[in-house]
């Protein structure tokens, strides 16, 4: 059987939803060729009535680059002896940060970001299965940024490019500074916040581009709201104002894909090149996210002072 693609969206520049998809097709080095081909073109692809497996996951995830552990010990990890870097991420009671957004309660919201901001090095793509999902909310928003830098309005993108944005483990929810939604505060921390931020003491900030330039030409806006904390060289209310007035105009512009998970699909996205988000939902529900994560890195970021950083370390060494 071969593979079938077909646009995510009419309506979407970034995307395709491909279904065929097996372990047997996984073996076919031209069917591996064609989803590499469509995911550098697309940036996100969604697989479609695939076998809810773990073992179909990792083999997926293959396809794309080899598999990393996450850079954080205590993330909890889905199944330890099936490949590194199989991450488990539960919603819900106990599970999550309650934040409070025009009024309404959600657990598992996530801002708008790239994934390892904080960190020197980018891994390459993400592949997430829905292992339970909710009925409400809990979709998972994604946002090309090779189209972001082309909404920009004209003076921010003229401000913004050139410009290098700082990052920090050291931010809950509670501490975000920019490109917050109206309305917006944290209700309770994520339980397992203290233990990343344990995990972070002394580590230094890292350094990545606001826009970069791929090798196929386009330009990507590539900042993440989360977690950053400022303009390198212009750590004053300047460059805090142009920061934020950056922020707020590419989610006002964003012309998102939120993606409502069924048990049968996969996912995968360009962590170079995407911003994702988690709408959130009711703070009684329980959602389970496994993750893979594929290595690699764009060569673009650095730790502040030439640090050698100690997540770049742990990587070397799990």
């Amino acid at each position: 059987m071969s593979i079938r693609i077909r646009q995510l969206r009419n309506d979407l520049t970034f995307g395709a939803a491909i279904t065929g998809v097996t372990r047997n097709t996984l073996k076919d080095s031209a069917v591996r060729q064609e989803l590499n081909a469509v995911f550098e073109d697309r940036g996100l692809i969604v697989f479609e009535d695939m076998e809810e497996s773990s073992i179909l996951q990792v083999e997926l995830s293959a396809v794309f680059g080899e598999l990393k552990d996450h850079p954080i010990p205590g993330v909890p990890r889905a199944i330890e002896d099936l490949a590194p870097g199989v991450i488990e991420v539960i919603s819900g009671p106990n599970h999550s940060a309650i934040v409070e957004i025009e009024g309404k309660q959600y657990a598992s919201w996530l801002p708008w970001h790239f994934d390892h901001c904080y960190n020197n090095e980018l891994n390459r793509a993400g592949v997430l299965r829905c292992v339970k999902s909710v009925e409400e909310g809990g979709m998972t928003g994604f946002a090309d940024g090779i189209e972001l830098y082309r909404l920009l309005s004209d003076d921010l993108r003229e401000k913004i490019e050139g410009r290098e944005i700082l990052y920090t483990m050291h931010m809950g929810l509670g501490e975000m500074r920019f490109g917050l939604p109206p309305g917006f505060r944290e209700i309770a921390q994520h339980p397992g916040l203290k233990a990343t931020l344990d995990f972070a003491v002394g580590a230094p900030r890292s350094i990545h581009p606001a826009v970069w330039t791929r090798a196929s030409g386009e330009k990507v806006l590539h900042i993440s709201p989360w977690m950053a904390v400022g303009i390198v060289g212009h750590e004053d209310p300047d460059g805090e104002e142009l920061l934020e007035a950056v922020c707020q105009d590419l989610i006002a512009k964003i012309r998102p894909y939120h993606h409502k998970w069924r048990p049968t699909d996969m996912l995968i996205w360009d962590n170079w090149r995407m911003l994702h988000s988690v709408t959130g939902h009711d703070s009684g529900a329980t959602r389970c996210i496994h993750r893979t994560t594929i290595k690699g890195d764009y060569g673009l970021g650095r730790f502040e002072n030439n640090d050698k950083g100690r997540y770049a370390v742990l990587e070397r060494t799990v």
